[in-house]
């Protein structure tokens, strides 16, 4: 896209991409880049960021990288407690506004499309967790197998149960749920008319490879970086909690499922790195395809462009002078 056509000053700039593309670099660049015009805070738009303890497996900001900008909606939760796509779009439109009061520019950073989605978009008016269904069905479905679980879905919302692998048991689960806690199926509830956001002016800039196999080398280095930094050992003290689960959103994030796994089975840390890697790709691919469904992003080529972080200042700069 080459035509930049604003209307109103922004609210924030949104900086996504697939994993391991670069984002956090490009936003503390441009943080930096920013100090003369007020200066910069990031929002953090991670689903696996949001978790205490889950530092190296989620490739966390370091402490330096964020004492020298201001992070927000990192380390704000127990990995023993879910954060939803609707907690994101709650904060993250307290935070803009708190940021942009302080004269400064909000930047929303992370691959996590869903929650800019939901901050964009608004979302169908869910019904909150209910942590005492949520344990009844997780009695149910270690007595039946998630499968049966699936199948007895499947006889209340078809609609549903033909969208998810029979062991989804994440959103399996929060389907019958929905479904016990309301008597009315998750797939009325997204057929339901949505909750309206603020008229948002958030332009994106989208980090992209344009070879898929420059994101699969990122991909296994990151792997590899985050295996010798002690991921395993990570991995290790969280199981030893004793609270946490596999089933938990914390626990199925890219990485931690398959540690998880691999100490269960007693995989050596050869076939973690492996099975990790694989993983991560495929969530590249899917993020990749989300991205593609936006057209109103800003594309910048991170592989083989000759300056890709002075497109995303260039670009960041032509927005705020609109």
């Amino acid at each position: 896209m080459n035509h930049l056509v604003t209307a109103r000053p922004i609210d924030a700039i949104a900086i996504v991409g697939p994993t391991a593309c670069g984002k956090t670099a490009a936003a503390l660049a441009l943080a930096e880049s920013l100090q003369d015009q007020g200066g910069a805070e990031i929002i953090s738009m991670d689903s696996a960021l949001v978790y205490q303890g889950m530092d190296i497996g989620t490739a966390k900001p370091s402490r330096l990288e964020r004492a020298a900008v201001q992070h927000h909606l990192i380390d704000i939760l127990d990995p023993s407690l879910s954060y939803s796509a609707a907690d994101f779009a709650r904060d993250a439109t307290a935070l803009i506004s708190d940021i942009r009061a302080r004269g400064k520019t909000p930047l929303l950073v992370g691959g996590t499309m869903l929650y800019l989605k939901a901050l964009l978009e608004g979302l169908n008016d869910m019904p909150a967790a209910n942590p005492d269904i949520r344990a009844q069905i997780q009695r149910q479905a270690q007595d039946l197998g998630w499968p049966a679980m699936h199948a007895r879905l499947a006889q209340v919302d078809a609609s549903a149960a033909a969208r998810l692998a029979p062991g989804d048991s994440q959103r399996i689960g929060r389907a019958l749920e929905v479904w016990m806690a309301t008597g009315q199926t998750l797939t009325a509830f997204h057929h339901s008319a949505k909750r309206q956001p603020p008229d948002w002016h958030i332009p994106t800039i989208s980090l992209e490879p344009t070879e898929r196999a420059w994101l699969h080398g990122r991909i296994a280095q990151r792997f590899d970086d985050m295996m010798a930094a002690g991921f395993m050992d990570e991995m290790r003290r969280l199981r030893q909690r004793g609270d946490l689960n596999p089933d938990l959103p914390s626990m199925r994030c890219v990485g931690y499922r398959q540690a998880w796994e691999g100490l269960d089975a007693g995989w050596p840390d050869s076939r973690v790195r492996e099975l990790g890697v694989v993983a991560t790709r495929q969530l590249a691919k899917r993020q990749i395809t989300w991205l593609r469904s936006m057209p109103q992003r800003h594309v910048v080529a991170v592989d083989g462009a000759p300056d890709p972080l002075k497109r995303v200042l260039d670009w960041a700069q032509e927005f705020l002078r609109s």
